[in-house]
């Protein structure tokens, strides 16, 4: 229900909180007053004594006038832009910019007409001063001076629009796959980059895709059981080493006859393993594989390559050397560090400065396993590149990350407590889903001037040609679940998506490589406007554009910026999805709040109207039910679309049809486990993708053969 102290709803919304939203059935709805509170104190706010309403107004009220600087200051470049500060009373206040290239500049006050505050126990000038509308877009810093006081905070500039570079002013195309279920003959039995450099010369050399989209390769756990969905990982930053082929690292060569035999007696009994399990065996690669890489790291490095090696662990800084300390004390201490014993539950205590002395060699190999995967999938995306790709490898950012991984341990301040990230009930998943991870507190974030944001973009882009932002709507705001209540009991939390979504297109901006939203799902319409106004491409999907009336979108119709698909990764295979795989599978499960004959029901309507679409416009004879010429048929639809960029799942070109993930569900069903497999159910490696004709049946249509049935 509603909250019926209408002040609490108030507090709310200066926070952030709102305080009411749309369903995906078109209701209006209201959090209740427990939900509201509850995200008031994952906000800080103390709600435990008598009168805590009134004191948090007050508080809300004075707490920019407590602050000489904003936290942060984000403008849009070529916008015009005031700063306010905070002194004395009466008393002077200098402001000035330094820029990124050492230039400084003065800025210019102009009147306003607010009066001085008394604060606590002494009164407070507010000065308003005019932002350059000239500088450029960059990570700049503005600084306050007032007597003897002096203080800073950053100043950033975002650029407007970033481009599509790679596209021209028609459209590409690429794959989507999930990297640990393509594999080859030398393989590991869970793919990497070195398949990943394989699977993009084959994807273009052999059929013209300018793109190979990948899951997440974040960093994960380091110790068995390893979380098997990448939306999961332990931190963004860095990434997962489980992706590191062994024999290509360059010391492999230098190694013994008998670390080279271990090497290759591992991989080949890793390769059978996987070969003969019903699902990918995450836990027992990386066992084998760990022990394989720690042999090699033994070898040493020659001279220059520690330089580079040193180069690296400059470059990235204190957060790369707590990753590392964070890995050898989760083999020290297990998995959970809230189950940690308490010196070593926070990164800056002695205790952990003493164990990182103790363990040393440790870190070290987790610092040189993470240089080993930045070279590898760079290479991965020079190889994509090198043979034609206008693109490459484009990588993927989760959502959010486990709350008991590297990333909370490392800054646990950053992240709320009391509360999950999730989404409210909507037309695929009607009980909600709750993903179990923390969200970021937008008020530390935007005090530490989003510079974890800034990391975290700034390193999936050096390591690829494109980034794909998983839910960039989070950007804008996200379903807060507070502990102990459903995921329809959430309430949406606010972010500044002038700051989220302007560092994004920075860091886009200078290293001049397209980024792509995931924006489904339930979403502000203004929204999406604004991510296209700033050049960030949407989402597309052939089952879910529909007009007002919830008929399909005619081709032309469909929006320019935007990567479209037939499908995606939270769906089955097409040829999955016509047979109603998804309707079943939920059912099962107990995913549904409708009767499964409605929703079989209601499904069959949806796929009716797309194939009556189909069939209107040529792409498909009429009361055609093959659905191998339906899917066909599909692509023939997609290739019509003016979207830039255009996803073709690799399960749909080798006619798989089972689901890597089914949201709503951990181990119910295997999710991101499921290796890839022919119609047949036949599991495929490389090189038998590589011999399938039937591939070019999707792939020419793709590159404008074939358009007709």
């Amino acid at each position: 229900m509603p909250t019926s102290d209408r002040r609490i709803a108030r507090l709310a919304h200066s926070y952030g909180i709102a305080t009411e939203f749309w369903d995906w059935k078109g209701h209006f709805r209201e959090p209740s007053e427990e939900t509201l509170i509850a995200c008031l104190k994952a906000l800080g706010v103390d709600v435990s004594t008598e009168g805590w309403v009134d004191n948090a107004f007050v508080e809300a009220d004075e707490r920019i006038w407590k602050q000489q600087l904003p936290d942060c200051v984000v403008v849009e470049e070529n916008h015009v832009g005031t700063v306010h500060v905070h002194v004395r009373a009466g008393r002077p206040a200098h402001v000035w910019v330094r820029m990124e290239d050492g230039a400084t500049l003065s800025l210019d006050q102009i009147d306003n007409q607010e009066p001085d505050r008394l604060i606590g126990d002494h009164w407070v000038g507010r000065a308003t001063f005019q932002l350059p509308v000239w500088a450029k877009p960059g990570y700049h810093q503005l600084f306050l001076e007032s007597d003897d006081q002096s203080c800073q905070t950053s100043f950033i500039v975002t650029p407007s629009h970033v481009d599509i570079p790679g596209t021209g002013a028609g459209s590409v195309w690429g794959l989507m796959a999930q990297l640990y279920s393509v594999y080859g003959e030398n393989s590991w039995g869970l793919g990497d980059f070195s398949d990943l450099a394989d699977l993009a010369v084959w994807a273009k050399t052999g059929h013209g895709a300018d793109f190979v989209l990948i899951n997440p390769t974040h960093a994960s756990q380091v110790i068995a059981p390893m979380e098997p969905s990448p939306y999961f990982p332990a931190t963004r930053r860095f990434t997962n080493p489980i992706y590191i082929r062994p024999e290509v690292i360059e010391e492999y060569a230098a190694a013994s006859d008998e670390v080279r035999s271990r090497v290759e007696q591992s991989r080949h009994q890793a390769y059978t393993m996987a070969q003969a399990s019903t699902d990918i065996p995450r836990d027992a690669v990386w066992r084998a594989k760990k022990d394989c890489l720690n042999a090699i790291f033994q070898v040493g490095l020659r001279p220059s390559r520690q330089m580079e090696f040193q180069a690296f662990i400059d470059r990235q800084g204190v957060s790369l050397s707590r990753y590392a300390v964070w890995c050898a004390l989760t083999e020290t201490y297990g998995q959970r560090w809230r189950d940690w014993p308490k010196p070593y539950q926070t990164p800056d205590s002695p205790a952990v400065e003493e164990f990182a002395t103790r363990h040393s060699t440790a870190i070290t190999f987790y610092m040189w396993l993470q240089w080993i995967a930045s070279l590898q999938a760079r290479q991965a995306q020079a190889t994509a590149t090198n043979v034609g790709m206008s693109i490459g490898v484009m990588s993927d950012l989760a959502v959010g990350v486990d709350p008991d991984g590297e990333e909370t341990w490392a800054m646990p301040g950053l992240f709320a407590s009391g509360v999950c990230v999730g989404a409210p009930p909507d037309e695929y998943n009607q009980a909600g889903q709750d993903w179990r991870q923390p969200p970021w507190r937008p008020d530390r974030l935007r005090q530490s001037g989003y510079a974890p944001l800034r990391a975290m973009f700034s390193s999936m882009l050096s390591n690829s040609g494109a980034l794909r932002i998983d839910h960039i709507l989070g950007l804008f705001r996200v379903w807060w679940i507070p502990d102990g209540m459903t995921p329809d009991q959430g309430a949406y939390v606010r972010y500044d998506h002038e700051a989220t979504v302007g560092i994004l297109a920075l860091e886009a901006y200078r290293a001049r490589k397209p980024v792509i939203g995931e924006d489904l799902g339930t979403a502000e319409p203004w929204a999406r406007d604004y991510l296209a106004r700033r050049g960030i491409a949407g989402t597309s999907v052939v089952w879910f554009e529909n007009d007002e009336d919830g008929h399909p979108l005619e081709p032309r119709q469909w929006r320019q910026l935007c990567l479209a698909s037939v499908t995606t990764h939270d769906l089955p295979p097409t040829l999955g999805y016509l047979a109603h795989d998804h309707v079943s599978l939920r059912y099962r499960l107990g995913l549904l709040t409708e009767p499964l004959e409605d929703e079989v029901a209601r499904d069959a309507s949806e796929q009716e109207a797309m194939l009556d679409t189909l069939s209107r416009l040529s792409l498909m004879p009429p009361g055609e039910t093959d659905h191998h010429q339906i899917l066909l048929a599909l692509y023939r639809f997609l290739q019509r679309t003016p979207a830039k960029l255009k996803g073709v799942a690799l399960t749909d070109v080798v006619g798989d049809r089972r689901i890597q993930n089914q949201p709503g569900t951990v181990d119910e069903y295997p999710n991101w486990r499921v290796p890839l497999r022919d119609e047949t159910g036949r599991k495929l490696t490389l090189e038998q993708i590589y011999a399938l004709t039937s591939v070019a049946d999707v792939t020419q249509i793709m590159n404008g053969r074939l358009e007709r049935m």
